[in-house]
């Protein structure tokens, strides 16, 4: 198929990478240009200089840009993607974003006739450049089926989830859990160090039982070893759980442990770990376990 794929970010430039490879003749637009022509140079393809030219021949557009905002401003306006995009063609978009902007992008969309997916993605940047993501995906069901095997090229799990929104609601359900795992196996790791236990002998042993997590097995041995500079950043997570919290206080769901984990976050900003990993939850428990001691 001819795609476009907008935003090169640390998911969407292996995401575009998979589809190229996959035989797709793939557009790309980066905000930042140079990322672009690295793009094209590695994987084939081309690249233009606007959302707009990138959309205008694509019978799919995939988006993956950082919130809200970034998602207005590459979908509207004179240069925008919907500006480029033909009548029954398919705006895809990855972006963690809150559900009532993508009903905003879709009900515009529907006024010239282009179908949008809301298709929020679980697995990170590992999963984005292995090709095994979850996609949680939101719209018309026979529009999911007419690209859902496009979507499998960078993702091992793909589930239609409902109306436009569903699958930014699914993702909010994503991160209340991850947050909360995550707290619990920083709180458990320093619990056990506390303990004088060996806490890698007591991740081996509980790792085979109901304590099992993705969180335990990928991120407990950078843990301890107090590495934080990769993965999901906590800039990244305070915007999604800011999502979650906004979207509770209208649905009148109770997140009091989510509230709490985006409070911990917020400490963890105020440290100068705005770029580590969510896992450095650990990092913030040590501080304060060493300030008391003092």
């Amino acid at each position: 198929m001819k795609v476009a794929f907008i935003g090169l970010g640390v998911m969407g430039y292996p995401m575009a990478g998979h589809l190229q490879k996959a035989g797709h003749q793939v557009c790309v637009y980066n905000r930042t240009a140079d990322k672009a022509i690295a793009w094209c140079d590695r994987y084939g393809g081309k690249s233009v200089n606007t959302p707009a030219l990138a959309a205008s021949h694509a019978e799919v557009v995939f988006v993956c840009v950082g919130n809200d905002d970034d998602l207005r401003s590459v979908v509207l306006g004179q240069e925008g993607i919907l500006a480029g995009m033909s009548a029954n063609s398919v705006l895809v978009d990855h972006t963690t974003v809150s559900a009532h902007v993508s009903e905003e992008v879709a009900e515009i969309a529907a006024k010239q006739q282009v179908h949008f997916l809301d298709a929020p993605v679980s697995g990170g940047q590992q999963g984005a450049e292995r090709g095994a993501l979850t996609v949680m995906v939101g719209g018309e069901a026979d529009i999911f089926n007419r690209i859902e095997s496009v979507i499998y090229c960078y993702a091992r799990a793909v589930r239609h989830m409902g109306p436009v929104g569903a699958g930014q609601k699914t993702k909010m359900v994503n991160q209340i859990c991850i947050a909360g795992l995550v707290q619990g196996l920083a709180e458990g790791l320093h619990f056990a160090k506390a303990s004088g236990l060996d806490p890698e002998a007591v991740v081996d042993v509980i790792s085979k039982g109901a304590a099992q997590s993705w969180q335990m097995d990928n991120r407990h041995k950078s843990m301890l070893a107090g590495d934080y500079n990769h993965g999901f950043a906590v800039d990244w997570m305070r915007k999604d759980l800011s999502i979650v919290l906004d979207e509770a206080r209208q649905n009148g769901a109770h997140l009091p442990v989510t509230a709490l984990v985006d409070q911990f976050y917020a400490a963890v900003q105020q440290i100068g770990g705005s770029r580590w990993d969510t896992s450095s939850l650990l990092a913030l428990l040590e501080i304060s376990a060493q300030v008391k001691k003092d």
